[in-house]
């Protein structure tokens, strides 16, 4: 289970102080997916950061399975948690097998497990061994590197997977695609899975729960039904009358 207990993060920018978090509250269930859907700049990058220590917050708590993610070692916390971003941020100078083995080799493993585990996870992407892994990035297409970051960010198996914005470059029809391809993923690979997004169609499709966040202040966490037939307040109503399009049985 990942908790943030009354998280803020604030930033000096010109002279004064910018609030990116505000005093958020949430629990994600282990095994859970949880989409944090928003407009650009609401906050939803910074929690993601904090949840991995790639930031520190100004007040509140991040705990993982009822332990600080304070007190623990940065390094061995990130290994725990896959993390995706857009266009996949390859490694541009390794292969698609290089890219997907640097953590397996960092963390000492043996020449035949680090390979066998980078095959494993190039068919559990959909990119064929032989075909694929002596590319370079550059060879592949936006949605082949996004394939490469997911694969790269399950290499340690684990148990946490964080992903910001990892179908928002891609074109329509590939985005369906890696969609419904993440869908199937899920039942295999079995993770707490926190999904950063500002298109709440996405957030419904692929999520267990959304929580919805402007101005770094949640406004509502729950269920596709939850905010269909129970909004919190006005201001939810109005960012699904201007994001919704799917009607419930597209959901």
């Amino acid at each position: 289970m990942i908790e943030l207990d009354h998280l803020s993060r604030s930033f000096e920018q010109d002279d004064r102080e910018v609030v990116a978090v505000r005093d958020l509250t949430l629990r994600i269930a282990t095994g859970e997916t949880l989409c944090l859907i928003g407009e650009s700049g609401c906050g939803k990058t910074t929690t993601l950061r904090l949840i991995n220590r790639l930031l520190e917050p100004t007040s509140g708590r991040v705990l993982v399975d009822g332990k600080e993610t304070a007190d623990l070692d940065p390094i061995a916390l990130r290994r725990r948690m896959g993390y995706v971003v857009q266009r996949g941020a390859l490694f541009p100078h390794l292969t698609v097998r290089g890219n997907i083995e640097l953590l397996c080799r960092l963390e000492g493993w043996s020449k035949e497990r680090v390979r066998n585990r980078a095959d494993e996870l190039l068919d559990l992407v959909r990119l064929p061994p032989a075909d694929f892994a002596r590319r370079y990035p550059l060879e592949l297409s936006g949605g082949q590197r996004q394939r490469v970051g997911v694969a790269r960010a399950l290499a340690l198996d684990p148990e946490i997977m964080l992903m910001d914005e990892p179908f928002g470059a891609l074109d329509p029809i590939t985005r369906d695609e890696l969609q419904k391809e993440f869908l199937e993923m899920k039942k295999t690979v079995k993770k707490t899975v926190v999904i950063v997004t500002h298109d709440l169609d996405e957030a419904f499709l692929l999520g267990d729960r959304v929580a919805l966040v402007a101005a770094g202040e949640l406004l509502q966490a729950g269920t596709i039904e939850d905010f269909r037939s129970r909004p919190a307040d006005a201001r939810v109503e109005r960012f699904l009358e201007r994001h919704l399009t799917a009607n419930p049985a597209d959901a």
